[in-house]
């Protein structure tokens, strides 16, 4: 019979492996140049944080009635607070701006349940926003129907042509983009060629050059007596434009995909429109989130271009507000633009973390369906 062998000594409990100092030490403080880094990185952000609170809070002017009661060297707070009007709804009628807050609020009440998984019915928040949406925010903000007063395009301006511009854009050149992707990669010559050269053609023009045709050499091919809203024209030459970038990501995703995705389609006697939409299309486009998500914001961020055709956006606004004559004085230009870049800059920043959140909760999802397949 065996003897059995000398009781396990209990071993010490393991020490903690999480901690702030432990987190700092392996992330910041790893080695000396680590370390280095890490200080000369905090000694930036410390110049950076206390020239704005200088610029912004200690040395700036909150109260005043024109350029000539902003101090020198700092923000000048009452300028902004006279424009601010004007950077949201640009000319736009004070008397009908009510149209402009209840078209921001429809279009929350579509969007806000759409991005929040946990939220049922996606598909009648999907209709909504992509079908209702659009032609009541036309009806509002034009007017001249329904009792409503005409404002014409002219008097948009400010944040709400940059949200009206970025989102028809956006709306507008995701679908394109899926369809240019999908023609480049088809077996039929003629949609290839005639997909290939659209996206190699537009691609390689800037998007400022695209606006000229569209505002000054359009008008030329026209009929006499018809004639395109500029606005309109501005809208149909950005969604044109980022579509042809979005279909490149998108072919990237595409082409991720493994063969046997596609066979596997085939053998279950799927056709074309089943296999793309059902199977190839769903996993490209998680694939390539963060290439759609940075090709939206450079679009954001694009609209400010409209100002070179006369169309005076967030930015433009800025620009017009800085050289307003009873404003006139050394801070004014540098509080317009430091308040139309953080706008952009919250706007940018909100698309990016949403996306870093689906990307994450599409991944766990994805995880997920694996794990159960398995068992």
């Amino acid at each position: 019979m065996d003897r059995a062998g000398p009781a396990a000594t209990p071993a010490a409990p393991p020490a903690r492996a999480v901690g702030p100092l432990l987190w700092l030490r392996e992330r910041l403080f790893s080695s000396w140049s680590n370390a280095a880094l890490t200080l000369l990185a905090l000694w930036l952000v410390y110049q950076l944080v206390s020239t704005l609170f200088t610029w912004g809070v200690l040395h700036a002017t909150w109260q005043g009635r024109d350029g000539g009661d902003c101090r020198e060297g700092g923000a000048c707070w009452p300028f902004v607070g006279a424009w601010f009007g004007q950077f949201l709804y640009g000319r736009y009628p004070d008397a009908e701006r009510w149209r402009v807050n209840l078209t921001y609020a429809l279009a929350a009440a579509g969007l806000v349940p759409l991005m929040i998984p946990q939220v049922p019915g996606k598909l009648w928040s999907s209709a909504y926003t992509l079908v209702v949406v659009p032609v009541l925010a036309v009806i509002l903000l034009a007017g001249g129907m329904l009792g409503l007063r005409h404002v014409p395009t002219d008097l948009w301006g400010g944040l709400l042509v940059t949200l009206v511009i970025s989102s028809t854009g956006i709306a507008a050149a995701f679908p394109i983009g899926i369809f240019l992707a999908l023609g480049r990669r088809s077996r039929m010559p003629i949609v290839r060629w005639l997909s290939v050269g659209f996206i190699e053609i537009v691609r390689g023009v800037p998007l400022i050059t695209v606006l000229f045709m569209a505002s000054v050499m359009l008008p030329l091919f026209l009929p006499e007596g018809w004639t395109i809203d500029k606005l309109v024209r501005a809208l149909i030459m950005v969604a044109l434009f980022s579509a042809a970038y979005l279909a490149e990501v998108i072919r990237g995703g595409l082409q991720a995909i493994p063969r046997g995705q596609f066979e596997a389609a085939d053998a279950l006697g799927l056709s074309y429109p089943q296999k793309v939409g059902l199977i190839v299309l769903p996993q490209a486009l998680k694939l390539v989130i963060p290439g759609i998500v940075g090709s939206l914001i450079a679009l954001f961020k694009d609209t400010s271009l409209v100002l070179i055709i006369g169309i005076y956006d967030l930015l433009g606004m800025a620009q017009v507000a800085s050289s307003a004559p009873a404003w006139l004085s050394p801070s004014t230009p540098m509080t317009a633009y430091v308040v139309a870049g953080a706008i952009f800059w919250l706007f940018c920043f909100g698309m990016s973390r949403y996306s870093q959140m689906l990307e994450r909760r599409l991944a766990a999802g994805g995880q997920r369906a694996v794990t159960k397949a398995m068992d």
